[in-house]
């Protein structure tokens, strides 16, 4: 008993093979994959009041698509500078994934105008979130709701890159803030595929 006791005190504890690099990304995915269950939801609460409604008006009449075609360009644009910004500090020059990375919030400032420009000239025209002119009263509610809510997400995305703009100027070394700036990509191109999504089923279905 005393060899056995010896020899199971002489085992170490097993590592966990998550560095913390890992478990930030690990955090950042699960908090995304709670995210996506939330926009699933208000998708398909969309799909069921349009499907059991007589009078739901086309969005592709009544929304149009010219402007918001030019938004999901830019944040389909501003996915690529977020690439194009990990993959300068990658190289070890933090100058270019700075202005890169003022590309991609830039983009996502651009948007977040725009949608603010487009609702504005939607309640002109009379949709509100207790009725429209154009049918059923429950579209105006599920437009801005769901809209709105990707708009909070983009104008979060913002402010985040911008910090990340102040954390890599900080490090001492690019490869410092490398796990950083990847997870914050995470975030961005979660938003664009969502905002994708979005356009699809709210605008061109």
């Amino acid at each position: 008993m005393s060899q056995a006791a010896s020899v199971h005190s002489a085992v170490e504890p097993a590592e966990t093979p998550l560095t913390p690099e890992s478990w930030g990304k690990l955090g950042m995915w699960i908090f995304l994959a709670g995210d996506a269950v939330g926009f699933g939801m208000l998708l398909a609460a969309y799909g069921g009041m349009r499907a059991t409604s007589a009078d739901w008006p086309i969005p592709f009449d009544v929304l149009g698509i010219n402007l918001t075609a030019v938004m999901t360009f830019l944040l389909i644009c501003s996915s690529v500078t977020m690439v194009k910004a990990l993959e300068w500090l990658g190289r070890g020059d933090r100058t270019k994934c700075r202005l890169f990375l003022l590309f991609t919030a830039l983009g996502g400032a651009i948007f977040v105008g725009l949608q603010a420009y487009e609702w504005t000239h939607l309640i002109g025209a009379g949709l509100h979130i207790d009725g429209n002119p154009w049918g059923a009263a429950l579209f105006g509610a599920s437009f801005f709701m769901v809209t709105g809510f990707h708009g909070l997400h983009v104008t979060g995305g913002v402010i985040y890159l911008l910090s990340m703009l102040r954390y890599v100027t900080n490090r001492p070394r690019p490869e410092a803030s490398y796990n950083a700036v990847e997870i914050a990509g995470l975030y961005w191109h979660f938003v664009d595929l969502v905002w994708i999504m979005v356009f699809t089923f709210m605008y061109l279905l």
